[in-house]
C-alpha cells in the first residue's frame, strides 16, 4: 500500500512512523506539508526509504486531490477544518481517508458523506487519534465485557511528568485543536438523552498515586459518535479531559477573556 500523510507536526511523524516500522503491508509514505523541511524532518527521523517528504498546501484542495491519486490511504494529521474538504477529494479520486478529527460539527458533516463514500468504494474514517479514536474503541471493548452497561464515563489526559505553572500543561498538538476542545459544546448521553454542556465546567478531583492532585472537567468532541452508539443503550455517558488541579480555573479566565 502507499500512504499519504498530510502534516509534519508531532501527530504526522508519529503517523509516518508506525507506518514504516509496524505496518509490513505498506511500501511507501509520503510525509506532505507547507512547510518542506518540516517533511524532510520527519523522513529524517522515521529514517527508511520508503519516506518521500513532499511540499503541498493543504488548503489548495486540487493539488491535494492529484497528489491522492497515487496513493491507497491518506491520513489527515493536519487542523481539523480542512477534513470536510479532504474527505470529498478523497471520494473524487476514490482514497481510503481518516484523520484525528476532534470537531463534532466537521464531523457531522463528514457522516453526511457517506452515500457518496459508498458509491466510491472508499472508507471515510473521522476521528482516529487518541481522543477522540482510541477512547471509543476502548470504551466499546469494556462495555462489551459485561451483560449490562447503565454508565460510561471516559477520563483522558495527556499530563508533562515535570508541569510549569501557570497553566502546568504542555501541548502535544496544535493549540488550535485544544482551544477547539475547550470552547464548543461536549456531547454526553444524560438521562438516556443525547444533550449538549458546556465545556470548562463540571470539575471532579481525581487522584493517583504518585501523582499531584488532579482535576477533570467536560471539553469537546472526546465522546466523537459514542453517544449516538450508545443511544438507547446506557443511561448516562461522559467525557472529561484529566489536567493538574487547578489548570481549569485558569484556563477558563483567558476564554472568558475573550483570547481564545
Amino acid at each position: 500500500m502507499k500512504i499519504l500523510v498530510l502534516g509534519a507536526g508531532r501527530m504526522g511523524l508519529g503517523a509516518a512512523f508506525d507506518l514504516v516500522h509496524n505496518s509490513p503491508n505498506v511500501e511507501s509514505v509520503t510525509v506532505a506539508d507547507f512547510d518542506i523541511k518540516k517533511a524532510e524532518e520527519v523522513a529524517g527521523k522515521v529514517d527508511s526509504a520508503k519516506v518521500t517528504p513532499h511540499h503541498i498546501d493543504v488548503s489548495n484542495i486540487s493539488d491535494v486531490a492529484d497528489l491522492m491519486k497515487s496513493h491507497d490511504s491518506a491520513i489527515s494529521c493536519v487542523n481539523y477544518w480542512y477534513n470536510v474538504e479532504l474527505s470529498q477529494a478523497a471520494i473524487d479520486t476514490k482514497t481510503n481517508f481518516c484523520d484525528l478529527g476532534g470537531n463534532n460539527y466537521i464531523v457531522d458533516k463528514q457522516l453526511a458523506l457517506d452515500g457518496q463514500a459508498k458509491r466510491a468504494g472508499i472508507s471515510i474514517i473521522p476521528d482516529c487519534g487518541l481522543a477522540p479514536g482510541m477512547v471509543s474503541v476502548l470504551a466499546m471493548h469494556g462495555a462489551k465485557r459485561f451483560d449490562e452497561t447503565d454508565e460510561i464515563h471516559i477520563r483522558v489526559g495527556g499530563l508533562p511528568q515535570i508541569p510549569k505553572p501557570p497553566l502546568n500543561y504542555q501541548l502535544v498538538f496544535s493549540v488550535e485543536g485544544l482551544i477547539n476542545e475547550y470552547i464548543e459544546l461536549a456531547r454526553v448521553i444524560r438521562e438516556g438523552k443525547i444533550t449538549e454542556v458546556e465545556s470548562m465546567t463540571e470539575i471532579e478531583s481525581l487522584s493517583f498515586d504518585g501523582f499531584p492532585p488532579l482535576e477533570a472537567f467536560q471539553t469537546s468532541g472526546g465522546t466523537s459518535t459514542l453517544p449516538e452508539t450508545f443511544l438507547g443503550k446506557v443511561r448516562e455517558l461522559d467525557y472529561k479531559t484529566i489536567r493538574y488541579a487547578g489548570h481549569c480555573e485558569k484556563f477558563k479566565t483567558m476564554i472568558d477573556l475573550g483570547l481564545c
